[in-house]
């Protein structure tokens, strides 16, 4: 059976026209300044640059900030980052540790508020597992 063409269907996902507005409560609420997008909008590579710079700690800092050849895109290709690190590490460091880092809802109904400073524990506790299985630095896990 063949199957059934509709004339709004998307050809390829790099012409999509589509666009879903978000709700008007969420637009409300939201920190967008005209200033910054209206910045990411004229030159979004080095916006990202810029942005990446500013928020993570790079081990290696990057110098590509993106090779992109559809459909594949390699962002900071060659830099490099300890993403456990960025997550969780500089918020304990930077006197946030009691700060919660997530709310956990499990089933049935089990609760738990973890704070960064749990969390970086239970990372450690990790770690230290995983080395004890012979997982060693540079190891893809």
């Amino acid at each position: 059976m063949a199957e059934e063409q509709r004339g709004d269907a998307i050809e390829t996902f790099q012409a999509a026209g589509q666009t879903f507005p978000p709700a008007a409560t969420t637009t409300a609420a939201a920190n967008a300044q005209a200033e910054i997008y209206a910045r990411a909008a004229a030159d979004p590579v080095a916006y990202w640059a810029a942005e990446a710079r500013e928020r993570l700690t790079w081990r290696k800092p990057f110098t590509k900030t993106l090779e992109w050849e559809l459909p594949f895109a390699r962002w900071f290709d060659d830099g490099e980052l300890n993403v456990a690190e960025n997550c969780v590490d500089r918020h304990v460091a930077a006197g946030r540790g009691e700060k919660v880092a997530f709310h956990w809802i499990g089933e049935p109904g089990d609760r738990r508020t973890i704070t960064y400073a749990e969390l970086l524990v239970e990372v450690q506790r990790t770690a230290n597992a995983l080395k004890g299985l012979g997982v060693t630095r540079g190891d893809r896990v």
